[in-house]
């Protein structure tokens, strides 16, 4: 249990490194039966959930006194007859690494806690199926257990999440044969182009139609050893910007490249739109809070990790803001649309849960209370971020799982708070 008393943060902080791309350096650097170096990675309970599965794999991986650097060698590696997985509660390391160990020829068996066991993997492993692989679930969800090779072949899929296709883009081009992927739904498509920019920088050879819906990729491709830095989290980066936004202070963000395609950078329109001043200088953003934070209706679409932040944002912004065509939500680590309902209600705040999003009538301030954090990362970080708009301390029954993307958060506030 956590109680954040309230506070006008301000200051600049440098955010930890992208978990999403983190997790694609380590699983490509696996693959490329190389050497491979990537500086700045990030270190939480989900990309630890990642580099012990390819160590587990065979691959040696070590890092620098500081943590700064990963060198990974997967050359020459003795394949065990069969791999168990525990992916934690890296949703992000299951998918991208299930279509990729199909390629390893031994069949892999792929689990995680509480939380990632109830998320569904069937529409991917339907792909896959289609593609040539074995493939067993649990009902539609982990364990899940994938017996390669990929033969290639067409698949039609559905994704709610994009790392369905993700994970397909990434396992297609060690197929036997050619891949085509059909999306007859694609949600988050920012996802997408950070995964697209690793198969460009490997040289892989696909095409992919503007929309991402359509993709053809050459099978018989490898991947080779590299050496990549990993920009700062725009995920990470958001708690902070919407804590100005909030307590109408100036907040700098270190770390974050303006050109980065991560899909969360498009909160910084949104809260320019909310009436907050962004600027930018070199790679830190700076986020200056308005007198009077306005609502506004909101596509989350492309970026469902907002969901938590934005709507406690909103939930202390005048009028009402409407998050919507955001469904894909209700399957993260949690039912992100009910949970925020939840939590925000016990805070006093009116409101409405619609099937893809929610509508917050937004009070100004807020008096405080004690919420629940869901054992989800986002939740947690967001309703701390609210002590930023509060009257009242906040209390949060359980801070913990913080530490799955983002370990030294609480750290951070606390360098901020005035």
């Amino acid at each position: 249990m956590i109680t954040l008393s309230p506070s006008r943060p301000a200051g600049t902080v440098s955010v930890p490194a992208s978990k999403s791309q983190t997790i694609r350096a380590f699983l490509i650097a696996f693959f490329a039966r190389d050497i491979s170096r990537i500086s700045n990675p990030l270190i939480s309970a989900d990309t630890q959930s990642c580099i012990d599965a390819i160590i587990q794999a065979g691959a040696r991986v070590s890092f620098d006194e500081g943590m700064k650097e990963a060198i990974v060698d997967s050359r020459d590696m003795a394949m065990p007859d069969s791999l168990s997985i525990d992916a934690g509660n890296s949703g992000t390391t299951e998918y991208l690494l299930l279509p990729m160990a199909a390629s390893l020829g031994i069949p892999v068996t792929i689990t995680g806690d509480e939380q990632l066991r109830s998320r569904p993997v069937g529409p991917l492993a339907d792909a896959l199926r289609d593609l040539g692989c074995e493939v067993k679930t649990a009902g539609g969800r982990p364990p899940v257990r994938v017996l390669g090779p990929i033969r290639g072949g067409s698949t039609v899929i559905e994704c709610k999440s994009s790392q369905y296709l993700s994970g397909l883009l990434l396992g297609a081009p060690m197929a036997e044969g050619d891949t085509e992927i059909r999306c007859s739904l694609l949600y988050e498509k920012p996802y997408v182009s950070l995964t697209l920019g690793w198969l460009r920088s490997q040289g892989i050879s696909f095409q992919i139609s503007d929309d991402y819906m359509v993709s053809r990729i050459k099978g018989g491709q490898r991947y080779r050893g590299f050496e990549s830095y990993i920009n700062g989290d725009y995920s990470s980066a958001s708690f902070f910007f919407c804590m100005a936004a909030m307590a109408g202070t100036s907040i700098t963000v270190k770390g974050l490249d303006p050109a980065d395609p991560q899909g969360d950078k498009a909160i910084l329109g949104i809260l320019s739109q909310m009436g907050c001043t962004v600027s930018w200088e070199g790679n830190a953003v700076t986020v200056q809070g308005p007198e009077r934070l306005m609502g506004g209706e909101f596509d989350l679409n492309a970026i469902p990790d907002t969901l938590p932040v934005l709507a406690a944002t909103a939930a202390v912004a005048e009028g009402t803001t409407r998050l919507f065509n955001v469904p894909q939500a209700r399957i993260k680590e949690t039912d992100r649309i009910a949970c925020m309902r939840q939590d925000l209600e016990a805070l006093g705040i009116d409101v409405e849960e619609e099937p893809d999003g929610l509508a917050i009538h937004g009070r100004g301030r807020i008096h405080g209370g004690s919420v629940k954090g869901f054992g989800d990362h986002r939740i947690i970080m967001a309703m701390a971020s609210l002590s930023a708009g509060s009257d009242g301390p906040v209390t949060i029954d359980d801070e913990k799982a913080a530490e799955v993307t983002f370990p030294t958060f609480f750290t951070l506030l606390g360098s901020l708070r005035r």
